[in-house]
């Protein structure tokens, strides 16, 4: 496996362990339709949230959230309505993302929530 898809597992993994030990119940992870991808889909409280990880290495080129761009965010907003319907889900729906460091032999995790809202 090429590293940067090594550092991408690594990051979903932390990023799965940091929402369950912070209350969010994972429902499904690499969760597909057709080519769209929903990273984590979990439930906290009344929402389904789809959370999209992002890793990198450094923030040299900038953090990795801000990679989460229009384009991606359309995806996830097809998978995840594709998602409510199939599971017939009547929760409300957030968008975060998770944004993860790998330095050396540490990490730095950043959650953010209502990330972005779908627009029409």
């Amino acid at each position: 496996m090429a590293e940067h898809n090594e550092t991408g597992r690594l990051g979903e993994d932390l990023a799965v362990t940091y929402l369950a030990d912070n209350g969010y119940e994972i429902l499904e992870q690499n969760w597909r339709y057709g080519k769209n991808e929903i990273d984590i889909v979990c439930k906290k409280g009344q929402f389904v949230v789809f959370v999209e990880v992002k890793t990198r290495g450094t923030a040299y080129f900038g953090h990795p959230e801000e990679s989460v761009d229009k384009k991606k965010k359309g995806f996830m907003i097809r998978a995840a309505d594709a998602y409510v319907s199939q599971k017939n889900m009547e929760h409300e729906v957030r968008y975060d993302i998770v944004s993860v460091l790998i330095d050396k032999h540490r990490h730095t995790i950043r959650h953010i929530e209502d990330a972005f809202y779908p627009t029409l």
